[in-house]
């Protein structure tokens, strides 16, 4: 997959594309039955499959000190587009000039000139340029002046409603990762780095690889069954275990984050990047009278993780979706 970041100055092989246009946020199945529409339009005009998206995400751009609300950061967004065969990210950064092309100016500079865009889906709520005054048929109406095509796409409904970035966020609020990972169509993940922490899970018998949720939704803070990629590193592969989110009252700490411990495992994940699926939420967080309670929970909550994960199958069944 080739990511583009400006849409200035680029090589003809990298013009020309069928994209999807939106912020792909946790890239559900919504988002899927999009891209699907999209891979239509490409194969039917001989063009890549693209995805045009933002980076910073427009809603943190203009609203920096809000509270997180990703589902997902650009890395693991990029990982998923990928899997799901995009060849052409159009991942542009979203910044003073971008935000300042009214509609017109973006589909005539942006998609016709210099992402020379041969078709482009969108949602049929979908808005866009300065002020988000531009939409949808206003794209159909500049496609038809500036040449190139395109379809609006239906609102993905599920049983419980429209599925949606919001409703999965609220999801992972309650600890209910498994509807949340119905209305993605996949676990949904925690991607990053590897940090130093200060080894206490160590001393504790239970080493833990530190990762940090900044600029993340959070789930529910507690402790859940996980299943691991380990994306680099000499010990890439998948492997099972159980994960801390929060902020370990136990020891006073107030900077949430995610703590893993694999199981069966023995190795130095430094530097390493890991994608943590939340399966199932074992329990809050809390705090013990002494850490020999700590660790006696810690046993419990490994033995109760690895009896669902010896279950563990695909995503929950998603045939409550509708297309």
């Amino acid at each position: 997959m080739k990511i583009c970041t400006d849409w200035t100055g680029l090589p003809p092989e990298d013009r020309g594309a069928a994209a999807a246009i939106g912020n792909f946020d946790g890239v559900h199945l919504g988002h899927q039955a999009v891209i699907d529409i999209t891979r239509k339009a490409a194969e039917r005009n001989g063009a890549p499959l693209g995805i045009l998206t933002f980076e910073p995400h427009p809603r943190e751009y203009f609203a920096p000190d809000a509270p997180p609300f990703r589902l997902m950061n650009a890395e693991a967004k990029q990982h998923r587009l990928e899997k799901l065969g995009v060849e052409r990210l159009y991942q542009l950064r979203f910044d003073s000039r971008l935000s300042a092309l009214t509609p017109e100016e973006f589909a005539r500079d942006v998609i016709a000139g210099g992402l020379d865009l041969r078709h482009v889906v969108v949602g049929a709520d979908f808005c866009f340029g300065k002020g988000r005054k531009g939409t949808a048929q206003d794209l159909v109406r500049f496609g038809d002046e500036l040449g190139f095509g395109v379809t609006l796409a239906p609102l993905l409904e599920g049983a419980a409603g429209a599925v949606s970035s919001t409703a999965i966020r609220q999801a992972l609020t309650d600890g209910r990762p498994r509807d949340a990972a119905r209305m993605l169509g996949h676990w949904h993940r925690i991607e990053g780095e590897v940090l130093h922490g200060d080894k206490r899970g160590r001393d504790l018998g239970f080493p833990t690889a530190n990762m940090t949720i900044r600029g993340l939704h959070p789930p529910r803070f507690g402790i859940y069954a996980v299943s691991v990629d380990i994306l680099s590193g000499p010990h890439a592969g998948t492997y099972l275990g159980a994960a801390s989110i929060g902020t370990r009252p136990q020891f006073g700490e107030n900077i949430p984050n995610c703590e893993t411990f694999l199981f069966d495992f023995s190795g130095d994940l430094y530097g390493t990047h890991l994608s943590v699926a939340l399966v199932e939420f074992l329990r809050p967080e809390q705090t013990f009278q002494d850490v020999q309670g700590l660790i006696a929970q810690m046993d419990d909550d490994c033995t109760r993780a690895r009896a669902i994960l010896d279950r563990l199958c695909p995503p929950p069944s998603l045939s409550d979706i509708t297309r």
